[in-house]
């Protein structure tokens, strides 16, 4: 079985990277985090260049807490895009210091839902200090819809 039947992902060039990277510490300010202190924002690129942002936003009951990354992919499929090239992430402590922050293991899975394995993940801390992964390299071996398929 196939482990992943999308369309492969184009990496984008520096200045898209550059913006993304903004708008992701830019979500940071927007953040719901009484409770942990930790600010996270997302900014994720569309297929069709459109780019949608998000922010972590916390609660009492910790289980119902919601990362910037899934924000950002909810709020890109409540506005029909289903394809992804890449996303930015932003994150910080009170102090405002950013440092690489990389995906919790949910938001990796609702990447696999809806981007290949070359999709991009940057982990930045300015637009000129980042790291770059792909889904394949921090979620092998993931669960796909292809799975579900016979």
């Amino acid at each position: 079985m196939s482990m992943d039947t999308r369309n492969q992902s184009a990496e984008p060039d520096r200045e898209t990277i550059g913006k993304m990277c903004v708008m992701a510490a830019d979500m940071c300010k927007r953040s719901y985090v009484p409770y942990s202190g930790f600010h996270v924002g997302a900014a994720l690129l569309a297929r069709d260049g459109r780019i949608f942002t998000g922010c972590n936003v916390e609660n009492a009951s910790y289980p119902a807490c919601t990362c910037a990354e899934r924000t950002a992919f909810a709020k890109a499929v409540s506005e029909g895009a289903h394809e992804f090239t890449a996303i930015v992430i932003c994150g910080c402590a009170e102090d405002g210091v950013f440092q690489y922050c990389p995906p919790c293991g949910v938001c990796r899975q609702v990447m696999g839902e809806f981007c290949s394995g070359d999709f991009r993940i940057y982990l930045a801390k300015t637009p000129q200090d980042y790291e770059t992964y792909t889904l394949d390299e921090l979620m092998p071996k993931r669960f796909t819809p292809a799975y579900l398929r016979k």
